[in-house]
């Protein structure tokens, strides 16, 4: 006789895979070896598919099997009393099991153990291979346990194979409604009271740097599918690594869940006796109390979690460094410019000593300025090695009172270790964010996740071949700023920035000649521009650092980490990195607390001196306050008031001030913008008579509604929208003051030209009409188009906005709607052969055509000829 039989509490992959092994051995009997979950109880309680008949154990004579067929499972203590009859080996065994080879203790001489999934899909698999045909109702329940023990084909441990087999299956008639009504069920009464209780005991704890989370409860009666509660909870709490021990009368299940490699679930829990994958587990203790098992766990975690963190791991590279006859007065100042507290001294390539910014400030103080640092420096100093454990690093630094290691290689210096690499990994890594006193971690997958939803197909493939080019010149390749900033608060963004932790401009040129694009490269500053064919255009540079000589200056620029290359950026939220190599691919790097900023919605610079280097860091953050929706978060507030009271400002050059300003007046609501810059007192480094009047509010809000307006057109015709505004923001201003702004500036001669006669015109031009109007005249449109044609539409934009004359209003709003454009339909050919001599006479009499027109005086060629010819007669 053979069997087909599962683990106990059956689940619906232990049905799937039962009724596909039935197909495989037609002449078995289908056998529960105990209990099932209480989903596939109330499945089958339904009388849904009559046709698949399973025997009861009790009437099975066990004595009589000769083959025993067992999915799912491959530990005899999960097989009641077919485990007994498969360990004692009397009977042929065959496994089907997707779970490690080493999650049991049985050993078979057929079936198929590999990693998938779940186990149908590798039964599923044989089916399709052999070409054996499935009813519907076969495929729907084997498709039930696919989507089951893959959580709908999203789990990690998800393969191609599961979504082939499923695709299959789908073809043969499995009915998703009964998948999705099965499996998407309700929690119970109590599954909810339990869900309760776990989520109350939930505790995260550190471990080793990883974050590992338990829950515990006991509970007086059976209560079935923890695995649903487990999946719920990780979701909801966004944990790494999960366990959940709960206790029900005389047995205590543990159920884990993984989402990292250093923690592999299986592996822990086949020291309780139970087994799984590396991502998902679950074992069944008899024997124990809940206490117990708790305390077997803590000590099997301690034993078996131990990612391998070495100093390579966490270390920065490259270095800045010092050569021994750099003077005390040279140190402090290298110091300063790289706001560090330590650095190596160097000497014919090898690491001579150490000197730290405290040393430093003693000797200056002792008026040792000229002093080398060589008489001074820490020549007695711990060396690490890149494999040295993290751990053994920490011992010496927090018992040394030690400021940075230097990571060694054959003599060579590869990087150092600072007090600030050793806090982050404490804390749990880069991708760690502390909000409030639990720490979340944003997984590589759920970024990846994220690229796939947000971005459009070609971007993500663009994204992955960026990475592949990185992983080919060994360089570490990451997406930086705004683009990362906006992919996490779900915006558009397409502008891609990409950074390279080594040669930006060979990156750029090797990516360039294996996908026909083509580079614009700017050696001194190692950046380049990757254009392809398409126009598309990906910005590339190499990890670099900044620094300013003076307040308000340029950045001089030097080639550094990854780290120090975003701390040169101007506010947190914009310090986050995405690799791209293929090993850590959507792994979110955050060095200072972008992501938390980015959830508490603050814009919040990076040092206290940020506005001092770079004073127009304070538009750009009224800018990105405005565009996000954030609030600037006080200190940095403060810190711009002081750079305003300073007079910090008035060191910008005009144009770099310009830039900022156009910048926030193209924004979507610049009024907004305006106020802002307006309350922080910065309008008058525009103009000193520039003030946020009421009148000029209002007239900033008439030229907002006017440019929608025209917007919502869609007539096509190119303007500068941020003109408009800039116009109407020094409308108080005489012409001369005007000049004088536009000259501050650093307006190019000819759009200072170009802006000025636009004021002038606008007055000239249209101030007739308006008062023509005011004294009740009619207006024709002719009048109206000749008078307005000339004009640019910037000009036209904002003296509709700045009249108070609603007939002004409608005639520039009919201009733009019906009657510019309009033209004769006679042309040159027409008059000469009506008699009209070449010449002057040409556009005299075409203009006479035209405004009649306009006028609705002559609606046809033939009235256009008739009129030409009353002219001529």
């Amino acid at each position: 006789m053979e069997v087909i039989t599962t683990h106990v509490n059956a689940d619906f992959d232990c049905v799937g895979s039962m009724v596909a092994a039935k197909m495989l051995y037609p002449d078995a009997l289908l056998v529960f070896s105990g209990a099932q979950e209480k989903g596939v109880r109330d499945f089958f309680q339904k009388g849904l598919h009559p046709e698949i008949s399973f025997a009861r154990i009790k009437d099975i004579d066990l004595s009589a099997i000769t083959r025993l067929i067992v999915v799912d499972c491959q530990h005899s203590s999960r097989l009641a009393k077919f485990g007994e009859l498969a360990k004692a080996g009397g009977v042929e065994l065959h496994i089907y099991d997707h779970h490690p080879t080493s999650s049991g203790d049985l050993n078979a001489v057929g079936g198929v153990i590999r990693p998938c999934g779940s186990t149908t899909t590798i039964l599923g698999t044989i089916l399709m291979e052999r070409g054996i045909e499935v009813t519907a109702s076969q495929a729907t329940l084997m498709m039930l346990g696919i989507h089951e023990d893959t959580g709908n084909l999203t789990f990690p441990s998800t393969t191609a194979e599961d979504y082939a087999v499923a695709s299959w299956l789908l073809e043969r008639g499995a009915q998703l409604n009964e998948v999705a009504d099965s499996i998407g069920r309700e929690l119970t009464a109590e599954q909810v009271s339990l869900l309760n209780t776990l989520l109350t005991s939930l505790k995260t704890s550190s471990l080793k740097g990883v974050d590992v989370s338990v829950a515990h409860a006991s509970v007086d009666r059976y209560v079935g599918d923890i695995a649903q509660l487990a999946h719920m909870i990780r979701d909801m709490e966004n944990l790494q690594v999960l366990f959940l021990v709960v206790g029900m009368q005389d047995r205590v299940f543990v159920i884990a869940r993984s989402r990292i490699p250093e923690v592999r679930v299986g592996e822990i829990l086949k020291e309780l006796g139970g087994g799984g994958h590396a991502t998902a587990a679950s074992a069944t203790v008899r024997g124990f109390t809940l206490i117990q098992v708790l305390e077997q766990l803590e000590a099997v975690l301690r034993k078996r979690v131990d990612p391998i963190r070495v100093a390579r791991n966490i270390m920065s590279s490259p270095v800045k460094t010092l050569p021994p006859d750099c003077t005390i007065e040279q140190a402090r100042e290298r110091l300063v410019r790289y706001n560090v507290s330590a650095m190596p001294v160097v000497s014919g390539g090898e690491v001579v000593g150490i000197i730290s910014r405290k040393t430093v400030e003693k000797a200056l103080y002792h008026n040792l300025n000229g002093v080398p640092i060589s008489d001074y420096m820490h020549s007695e100093f711990y060396v690490a090695a890149p494999d040295t454990p993290i751990s053994e690093i920490q011992n010496y630094m927090v018992g040394g009172d030690s400021r940075l290691v230097p990571v060694l290689s054959d003599k060579k210096l590869l990087g150092v270790i600072t007090r600030t690499d050793l806090l982050r990994y404490s804390l749990g890594s880069e991708a760690i964010y502390d909000l409030s006193r639990d720490a979340i971690q944003v997984k590589n997958r759920e970024v990846e996740a994220l690229m796939k939803k947000a971005l459009p197909k070609r971007s993500v493939q663009i994204l992955h071949d960026l990475g592949n080019t990185g992983d080919m010149l060994d360089l570490a390749v990451y997406a930086v700023g705004g683009f990362v900033r906006d992919l996490l608060l779900g915006q558009e963004n397409a502008d891609l920035d990409v950074t390279v932790d080594g040669d930006g401009i060979l990156f750029a040129e090797t990516f360039a000649a294996s996908h026909g694009c083509r580079v614009k490269s700017h050696e001194k500053f190692g950046t380049a521009v990757i254009v392809f064919p398409d126009g598309f255009k990906i910005d590339v540079a190499s990890t670099r650092l900044e620094y300013y000589v003076s307040p308000g200056a340029l950045p001089t620029v030097e080639r550094s980490s990854l780290k120090m290359d975003l701390y040169r950026r101007d506010f947190t939220v914009n310090t986050l990195a995405i690799s791209l190599n293929a090993p850590s691919f959507g792994k979110l790097i955050d060095y200072f607390g972008a992501y938390r900023d980015l959830q508490a919605k603050v814009i919040r610079v990076l040092h206290n001196l940020s506005f001092v280097e770079d004073p127009t860091r304070v538009f750009r953050a009224i800018r990105f306050e405005q565009r996000l929706g954030f609030k600037i978060a006080k200190h940095t507030e403060d810190l711009i008031k002081t750079a305003v009271k300073m007079d910090f400002l008035v060191k910008l050059g005009g144009r770099r001030l310009l830039s900022e300003l156009v910048q926030i007046l193209k924004e979507k609501e610049p009024i907004n913008g305006v106020a802002r810059m307006a309350s922080l007192g910065l309008l008058r480094f525009i103009h000193p008579g520039l003030e946020l009047t009421p009148e000029l509010q209002g007239a900033l809000e008439e030229v907002r509604y006017v440019v929608s307006w025209f917007d919502l057109l869609y007539l096509e015709r190119p303007y500068e929208r941020w003109a408009v505004y800039f116009l109407a923001l020094c409308e108080r201003l005489a012409q001369e003051q005007f000049l004088d702004t536009c000259t501050r500036l650093a307006v190019s001669e000819h759009y200072r030209e170009r802006l000025a006669e636009m004021r002038r015109q606008g007055e000239e031009l249209v101030g007739p009409m308006e008062r023509k109007l005011a004294r009740g005249e009619q207006v024709e449109n002719s009048e109206i188009y000749f008078t307005l044609r000339g004009l640019p539409v910037e000009i036209l934009l904002y003296q509709m906005a700045k009249s108070s004359s609603s007939e002004v209003k409608r005639c520039i709003s009919l201009y733009f709607t019906k009657l510019h454009g309009t033209r004769p339909l006679l042309k040159g050919e027409d008059l000469k052969q009506l008699g009209v001599k070449p010449g002057p006479l040409f556009r005299e009499v075409l203009d006479v055509v035209l405004s009649a027109r306009l006028n609705g005086k002559v609606s046809s060629k033939e009235d256009e000829t008739a009129l030409v010819r009353k002219l001529l007669s």
